[in-house]
């Protein structure tokens, strides 16, 4: 699966270990699991290869986040994404990271 990031503190987060801006910091903790996930993301070839993993919780979300799936980073935190299919690849572009207690408003 290809993974692309919608916004920039997204990438850095991923690249650098730690967002430019304090508005989205988060523990070291977070990152390295958001890293992992992402790293996990990346070797699946589709996003069904994620619901084998039981501890992501893949889920597909309904209501205002209609197209958008998501996989927890931990019990507090998941990353939403949206998964399109290119030249017979699919394509994750991921969204945000949400926190659970805000997931369900």
């Amino acid at each position: 699966m290809i993974v692309v990031f919608e916004q920039e503190y997204l990438q850095e987060l991923y690249t650098e270990g730690k967002a430019s801006d304090k508005k989205h910091w988060f523990q070291p903790q977070i990152v390295a699991k958001y890293i992992k996930v992402i790293n996990l993301m990346k070797q699946q070839t589709d996003v069904l290869g994620l619901a084998k993993y039981g501890s992501l919780h893949y889920e597909k979300l309904h209501g205002d986040k209609e197209g958008l799936s998501s996989v927890r980073v931990n019990d507090q935190y998941r990353i939403e994404f949206a998964a399109h299919f290119e030249d017979e690849k699919t394509i994750a572009t991921i969204c945000s990271i949400t926190e659970l207690s805000n997931h369900y408003k």
